[in-house]
């Protein structure tokens, strides 16, 4: 079946975060919460370059919700966005990139909002999104990336038991000094072992 047949069920949810696509108008959301965060975005995120106008942001929600529905090879990525299932803020985003739809395998980030930092969340939601990939997606393997000295990002994988495949060595730039760095690479191939969390789609 092509990749744009495919009906997958969303929202994600968890005891304490919806997780969901992006739709028309979230804009306004994704903008302030990278305004929040942007000063230690930049450290690590490649595409936090400049900070984003309103308009940047509701450009990326329309062209990353368009991605939900057309699911195209040559822009393999379905982004989702962490709210809060109380207040509705937005913590953070994930998703799936690099997708190769044949294997099937892909790859997850994130990234979450200053004032949730702390608190478990991003690993809830990884969590989730690992128990999605495998049941929804059928994935034979499921990836994350990250720089070397991303302390707080590699711990992600290491709490949610996947191996550290390697080290890319000289495999990226630092955004903010333009310098060479190495690339973590951990992964999973099956659910075994992964905390227990009760997870709805």
């Amino acid at each position: 079946m092509k990749p744009i047949l495919f009906n997958l069920p969303v929202p994600i949810t968890t005891p304490r975060l919806l997780i969901r696509p992006p739709a028309i108008g979230d804009g306004t959301l994704l903008n302030a919460a990278v305004l929040e965060s942007f000063e230690m975005l930049k450290i690590y995120m490649p595409w936090a370059k400049e900070k984003p106008t309103l308009d940047d942001s509701e450009e990326v929600i329309r062209r990353e919700a368009a991605n939900w529905i057309l699911k195209k090879k040559e822009d393999p990525e379905l982004m989702l966005l962490i709210l809060d299932k109380k207040t509705n803020d937005l913590i953070g985003a994930t998703g799936f990139h690099a997708i190769d739809w044949d294997v099937p395998s892909v790859e997850t980030g994130y990234w979450i909002r200053n004032q949730y930092a702390g608190f478990g969340l991003m690993t809830e939601a990884i969590n989730a999104i690992t128990q999605y990939a495998f049941k929804v997606l059928k994935v034979k393997r499921i990836a994350i990336t990250c720089d070397v000295d991303n302390i707080r990002s590699k711990k992600i994988p290491e709490r949610l038991g996947y191996c550290l495949e390697g080290t890319l060595k000289f495999h990226r730039i630092k955004p903010m000094t333009n310098e060479a760095s190495d690339t973590l690479v951990y992964a999973r191939y099956d659910l075994s072992g992964l905390s227990d969390l009760q997870v709805t789609w």
